[in-house]
């Protein structure tokens, strides 16, 4: 049996059932990373999960995550194990702690096969700033389309596919884009649903923890699990944990959905408009009511460079501690500044140090206002917008991209082509839910669309994903 094509759900079936362990899984999941080819593992846990689905005893019915594998993105703390944020400054850093995500998945006995490269620091788009170079996205025979970043290896690990869901990480759109990029689901909570504690920071205040999975019931099944106060992070919401699983039917109330024009007209390629609008008729044929608003254009082209002046000059704060003194590799230097200068010299990627000292210069007080404090100011005219919106509408439904996957090699640096690219980052400026799941293709690639819904209502933002997902009946690759 082909146990990478199974759904958690499916899986969990099959261990009720008697047919199949396991130790089964995970040694035939095992062999399949052995033989990846689009350099999607940072580091292995094979031993202890062979050890620990050899004694994990018996089936527990009413544990959907019991026995199911799974892989981490390598900014997620993992006790004992490497981790290194794909950078070359922590090539040898040893997790001294499980983040709470990880403690929360092995207590209901999931069981973890490894850690999953990523852009360096989860600074990146494409998946081509690891250490350990390019993550290829395993539906291109060529190698020549990317995965989509940061979250790149855990990612192409669901696409491949190998495991039922990964874990990862989203501050601008680093879970959703690259769903769609491989015909999965990508799911972000409301900031603050599922604890941080453990997530390398990137940028804190628009940072979700988050993961990839083959259906949208799984998706609501780790929510489930994951979702919940951390003492540990103080900024974890203290809003119960619904059951999300149970709220997954047609039936429910009907939704208003908004889409913005804005975006919609710079997506420039006409086969996936030719689908989403198709998306749309459907959508209304089952009783939601669609439609298309107006973003003043300030705004829209407002998102990318107000993402980025955050991001880096948070960014900037957050790899301060990464001096080769505290942990993480040292170069030899005679004196200490020498010694955190040739450190950071050597051992940063080019684009981490251009984002760093970016997000210097908008910090400096010279420059705070007109960079940084600017910035913020256009955060919080987007949001306030979109908050206005949600008065009215449940959902905004968009393409999670502007096309298929492109080619590493491919560059738009058209600012219309920069509003259908980057607008999901709103889903981080105000914290709110968002959900990638698959729509069609075109020419053997996949496309997908993108809902968001109000902060803490993730129970209806599952319902209308997965109604859509009923029509498309395209649940991963």
């Amino acid at each position: 049996m082909k146990y990478e094509q199974l759904t958690i759900i499916e899986l969990h079936n099959l261990y009720v059932s008697k047919k199949t362990t396991p130790l089964k899984v995970v040694e035939y999941l095992i062999e399949l990373i052995k033989n990846d080819e689009h350099n999607f593992m940072e580091a292995n846990m094979f031993e202890d999960a062979i050890k620990f689905a050899k004694n994990i005893g018996e089936v527990e019915k009413d544990n959907l995550l019991w026995g199911v594998p799974f892989l981490i993105k390598d900014n997620i703390a993992t006790k004992g194990v490497i981790t290194s944020a794909s950078s070359k400054i922590l090539s040898n850093y040893v997790s001294p702690f499980d983040a709470t995500m990880i403690k929360k998945l092995r207590v209901l006995k999931a069981i973890p096969l490894g850690k999953t490269t990523m852009d360096e620091f989860a600074m990146g788009g494409k998946g081509t700033t690891s250490h350990n170079g390019f993550t290829y996205n395993p539906l291109d025979k060529t190698k020549t389309k990317i995965m989509g970043g940061s979250s790149s290896g855990s990612a192409a690990a669901v696409t491949a596919p190998v495991v039922p869901f990964a874990l990862a990480s989203d501050t601008g759109d680093s879970i959703r884009k690259p769903a769609s990029y491989g015909g999965i689901v990508g799911f972000k909570p409301s900031w603050g649903r599922i604890s941080r504690y453990g997530l390398f920071s990137f940028a804190p205040s628009m940072d979700h923890a988050g993961y990839f999975t083959r259906s949208v019931i799984d998706a609501a099944v780790l929510l489930e699990a994951l979702a919940g106060h951390d003492e540990n992070d103080p900024t974890s919401s203290k809003n119960n944990v619904e059951e999300y699983t149970k709220n997954l039917t047609n039936s429910n109330p009907k939704y208003q959905i908004a889409v913005i024009k804005g975006i919609i007209d710079n997506v420039l390629d006409e086969n996936l408009k030719t689908l989403f609008n198709k998306s749309i008729k459907e959508l209304k044929a089952l009783g939601h009511e669609v439609e298309v608003v107006d973003m003043p254009l300030t705004l829209l082209r407002a998102i990318f460079p107000t993402y980025f002046v955050i991001s880096c000059a948070e960014a900037s704060s957050n790899t301060a501690c990464f001096d080769g003194v505290n942990f993480g590799l040292r170069l030899k230097g005679d004196t200490y500044e020498e010694i955190v200068a040739r450190t950071r010299s050597e051992l940063f990627s080019l684009q981490i140090k251009k984002r760093i000292i970016f997000g210097a210069y908008a910090l400096a007080k010279e420059n705070k206002n007109e960079a940084y404090l600017r910035a913020q100011r256009s955060r919080r005219k987007i949001v306030k917008y979109i908050n206005n919106l949600f008065i009215k509408y449940h959902f905004i439904y968009l393409p999670a991209a502007p096309s298929v996957a492109p080619a590493f090699n491919e560059q738009n640096d058209d600012d219309n082509f920069a509003i259908a690219d980057n607008h999901l980052a709103i889903a981080n400026f105000g914290g709110y839910p968002s959900i990638t799941i698959p729509l069609g293709e075109i020419m053997g690639l996949p496309l997908g669309v993108n809902f968001t819904g109000r902060p803490f209502e993730e129970k209806s933002l599952f319902n209308i994903a997965y109604q859509l997902e009923q029509i498309t009946k395209r649940k991963g690759v």
